[in-house]
């Protein structure tokens, strides 16, 4: 069966995920870190798409990217894990392949679904109990959200931007903004929507989305479809997912 076409739009940023095939570690150590994060920097400035949220876990990455149009965004990952998993294999006296098959993505309007994704992505080390504040992970763009550092390749998306127009009172606001966490329903729907590939927003923007592309956009319940008669209506969306 053929894979299903991405969903890309010019300009509409990207949650992208990847797994280490089998969920193995993909980071042994700060240096594979080191050097996935100076790789993650020259492949996206070289190919012009902004990075605006990270977080390099042990088995797994979260990225927040805007292409600028349909394979810039394809062409640049398939770079950069070329050139990751080549230095990998060989610090590491290994070979094969290091992902669990092609990243998952899906679209995110750009509204506070945004700045959930953002918190989403720099929360995920407090998820998994690696650290108990976000700011202390030094491997995901949270310092940097939160003010506390600077000259990184990170470019804030407009959304973040306008949360205030100084620096110091926007991180600040944004500090408030992870201190509410997000709830259960909220991790739920974010989770099903990069598992399905599909578009985060308001109905609104999944049907500008869907109409542009014309292409399904909304989450899929789990499991087998159920057999309506003619003229039934569709069913609610919801799923669940696996923690990341």
């Amino acid at each position: 069966m053929p894979r299903r076409p991405r969903l890309v739009l010019a300009g509409i940023p990207m949650h992208i995920t990847q797994r280490g095939v089998n969920r193995a570690a993909t980071f042994v150590d700060d240096e594979d870190r080191v050097s996935y994060r100076e790789l993650l920097a020259e492949v996206m400035d070289s190919c012009g798409l902004p990075v605006h949220a990270y977080a390099l876990m042990g088995n797994h990455v979260h990225l927040l990217i805007t292409p600028h149009d349909e394979y810039g965004l394809g062409h640049a990952m398939r770079l950069l894990n070329q050139r990751y998993v080549g230095g990998f294999n060989r610090r590491h006296a290994r070979t094969g392949t290091l992902w669990e098959g092609r990243f998952r993505s899906c679209l995110v309007a750009h509204d506070r679904h945004l700045l959930t994704l953002y918190r989403y992505i720099d929360l995920n080390p407090v998820r998994a109990a690696k650290v108990a504040l976000a700011e202390e992970y030094v491997w995901s763009s949270a310092r940097e959200n939160l003010g506390l550092a600077t000259g990184s390749f990170l470019t804030p998306h407009e959304t973040y931007l306008a949360l205030h127009e100084d620096d110091a009172a926007r991180a600040r606001v944004y500090r408030e903004w992870l201190t509410e966490n997000l709830a259960d329903d909220e991790l739920t729907r974010i989770r099903a929507h990069i598992r399905q590939e599909r578009a985060l927003g308001d109905a609104r923007f999944q049907a500008m989305v869907a109409k542009t592309l014309n292409r399904p956009v909304m989450v899929r319940p789990r499991g087998r479809p159920i057999r309506h008669s003619e003229g039934a209506g569709g069913l609610p969306a919801g799923c669940r997912d696996s923690n990341g």
